[in-house]
């Protein structure tokens, strides 16, 4: 079978451990816009908290992006991963000998010892391996007054330790500010803002280019903004989180999940104090519109609490409009949603919310242009990322295409069938069930092919090895092969071939081309037969590849694999009477999953009805037919057929299972004998008396002819 490079997520089956009675999982599959039209134009997806928290805090200009990058580990010591990667870090810049020396300073445990046995080194390496040191063993005041010494050294002396010094004096600080017993509120307040000026200066020193292997600008994001949240300061922390989250750290991401946790247990008076805050309502809202923290559709129990806080404290607020709209047409508050939408902007967001309101008053003409103006304001590289449904469904939702396919559930309604196409298949994977549902069942052939030959030019082939590798085909190789089958369907045979994938799909479609035309264009019997035949024999083995559709009743965009509910075509709200008329003209014949067998088994008895039935041809292309997998049905009803029509064969007792090929040219000598049987058969009563009549009659001709030869011989003797 010639592979179809589907993704893999589509052909492997996922296994589930058993707990008590085992269970199997199937794959899951794409959400399709058509299943439930009018859900998915009310529905507002949740966004992606991913997303929504991008666009919250800024970038610190100058500070190098996150880059992942990653020390050797080896888990088989005993020693922190941390720390073999600080380790690392430290070794870097070091002559051989200073590696040495601080990898054995390190070890020591007392600071005093460290500046002692490290004289030979430069200054910054000696005093801040020390103030390492003296941290880890709890000696902050002492480490504390060592990066110090470390940051007043000129520039020129600290190239490899600046950044390190002022990070870790900020960690030293803190600890000083959360244990020093001596200090008042005053005093610990004091010493966090030296703390957090430190981190400060750390991201400066970091931007300024001094050495920074381990990222620590980006990490005194996080650090700051820990002190931030623990003196009360919740829009400082997250506005921090966000930056963090910017320069492409996952601390800052996850610390921001965590703050809507804390967020959620805080008491009503204390929430609803601290919502007050710019920043903390524009954290709940994205959360909020994310879903963050469901489960399997499941609304997490304290998010109502939150939900009706942020409500109130935004009541009139117009800031973060499009995304409190946004909240507020999930929990179905469509007036404050109407309210909010005049003052949210031309943003992506607020024209598709715009265009869902418009639905839900009936007014599509405004809808149609809402989501046009949506499509063309979401940037066309906006995702938000993998989710699932609550069906079961997956999307990878990219805003810009979900609108244009909503959009095109409403040029389906209108009857601009082509329009609804180009909006689904532009979103090439993502809405292709869709987009493939409209290609063969909405479409004309001839509008469809019109739209390929003009737009999808044949993609460049994938090589064997790619096949062997399961890599999927483009998009557009996947519509002209649609098209090619469709065409093969319709007996446009010449024109089929050229837009299959591959050459061998292209060879075997014009054999089967050339068959189907030699079978109906012939006048020999046993030829046309073997013809049919042939071609019935090519559609049951290469008909997924060849003749089925990609979607119901064949799903070749499963290889077969799988099959889908497919919903009633049937005139229904979003579904118009010409489109249903469309669909049903161009259903399957028969409409039975891998209708393409049945095409096999009417070919093989079109065969059948062209050949002498005493034939062993006619015994065996039955035989054959019986075995394509059309059912048990079929499957008596051409074994009944050959019994009452066909000859006796010893190979019968395997009827359907092993079939001799069919002998074709033996069969043509059989047509005369045919013919003549029903004759032989009426007269078989009567063989004695015609075997009698037969003796009389040859009897009297002689005699006959005898005579007549005696009277002309006596007239020439006269």
């Amino acid at each position: 079978m010639y592979p179809r490079n589907r993704p893999q997520h589509w052909l492997a089956l996922s296994l589930c451990l058993p707990l008590g009675t085992a269970m199997a999982c199937g794959p899951d599959f794409p959400l399709r816009l058509l299943d439930d039209r009018a859900q998915n134009l009310s529905e507002l997806p949740e966004g992606s908290f991913q997303f929504e928290v991008s666009r919250l805090g800024r970038a610190i200009a100058g500070l190098k992006p996150a880059t992942g990058v990653a020390f050797d580990t080896d888990y088989s010591r005993d020693e922190d991963p941390h720390v073999q990667a600080r380790n690392a870090a430290e070794q870097q810049g070091l002559s051989e000998a200073q590696r040495t020396r601080v990898a054995y300073l390190r070890t020591l445990q007392n600071p005093q010892q460290v500046l002692a046995e490290g004289a030979d080194l430069p200054p910054e390496l000696r005093l801040y391996t020390a103030g390492a040191v003296a941290f880890n063993i709890g000696q902050s005041d002492v480490a504390a007054l060592l990066f110090r010494q470390v940051l007043a050294l000129p520039a020129e002396q600290r190239a490899l330790r600046s950044t390190w010094a002022a990070y870790s004096l900020g960690r030293t600080l803190s600890a000083i500010s959360e244990h020093a017993t001596a200090l008042d509120a005053a005093g610990r307040q004091e010493v966090v803002q030296h703390a957090r000026q430190a981190y400060r200066q750390a991201r400066q020193l970091s931007i300024e280019g001094f050495s920074d292997p381990q990222e620590l600008g980006i990490a005194s994001l996080g650090e700051e903004a820990r002190l931030a949240r623990q003196a009360g300061d919740w829009n400082s922390a997250i506005e921090l989180y966000a930056s963090q989250n910017l320069q492409g750290s996952p601390v800052g991401y996850s610390s921001l999940k965590q703050l809507m946790n804390e967020l959620g247990a805080l008491p009503d008076d204390q929430l609803n104090e601290v919502l007050k805050g710019q920043a903390v309502q524009q954290l709940v809202t994205a959360a909020l519109i994310s879903h963050v923290g469901w489960s399997f559709g499941e609304q997490p129990p304290l998010e109502q609490k939150i939900i009706k806080a942020l409500l109130q404290n935004t009541a009139g607020s117009l800031d973060n409009a499009d995304r409190l709209a946004a909240l507020n047409y999930q929990v179905g508050d469509y007036a404050t949603t109407k309210t909010l939408l005049e003052h949210a902007g031309d943003g992506g967001l607020a024209w598709w919310l715009r265009a869902k309101m418009a639905v839900r008053e009936g007014d599509k003409v405004a809808a149609t242009s809402a989501y046009a103006k949506a499509a063309k304001s979401f940037p066309q590289d906006e995702t938000w990322g993998y989710r699932m449904t609550a069906s079961g469904d997956y999307e990878t939702l990219k805003p810009g295409c979900r609108v244009e396919g909503e959009s095109a559930l409403l040029a389906l309604e209108r009857g601009d069938y082509l329009q609804a196409f180009e909006q689904l298949y532009r979103s090439q994977d993502l809405y292709w069930l869709d987009a493939a549902v409209v290609a063969e069942r909405v479409l004309t052939v001839d509008e469809l092919k019109q739209f390929v030959d003009s737009r999808v030019p044949a993609p460049a082939a994938l090589t064997q090895q790619e096949r062997d590798n399961y890599v999927p085909l483009p998009v557009a190789a996947r519509l002209r092969d649609l098209l090619g089958r469709r065409l093969l369907r319709e007996g446009r045979y010449d024109e089929a071939p050229a837009y299959f994938d591959n050459p061998q799909l292209q060879g075997l479609a014009t054999e089967y081309g050339r068959l189907r035309q030699a079978a109906d264009s012939g006048w020999w019997p046993s030829r046309r037969a073997a013809n049919y035949f042939n071609a019935g024999w090519l559609a049951r083995s290469k008909g997924m590849e060849l003749l089925g559709y990609e979607m119901d009743p064949d799903y070749a965009t499963f290889d077969g694999g799988y099959s889908l509910e497919a919903p009633a075509v049937v005139v229904a709200p979003l579904i118009s009477a010409g489109e249903v008329q469309r669909q049903q003209a161009s259903a399957a014949q028969p409409n039975e999953r891998f209708h393409y067998r049945y095409v096999a088994t009417g070919l093989a008895s079109r065969a059948a009805d062209l050949l002498p039935h005493s034939s062993q041809a006619f015994a065996a292309v039955l035989c054959a037919a019986a075995g394509w997998g059309t059912g048990v049905e079929e499957q008596r009803a051409l074994y009944q057929r050959y019994v009452k029509e066909g000859p006796y064969v010893d190979w019968a007792v395997n009827f359907g299972h092993q079939c001799p090929y069919p002998d074709f040219q033996s069969a043509d000598k059989r047509y005369v004998t045919q013919a003549v049987e029903p004759l032989r058969t009426a007269l078989r009563p009567y063989k004695t008396w015609l075997q009698m009549g037969t003796v009389v009659g040859f009897t009297a001709l002689a005699l006959w002819l005898i005579n007549r030869h005696k009277r002309r011989a006596g007239r020439n003797h006269a």
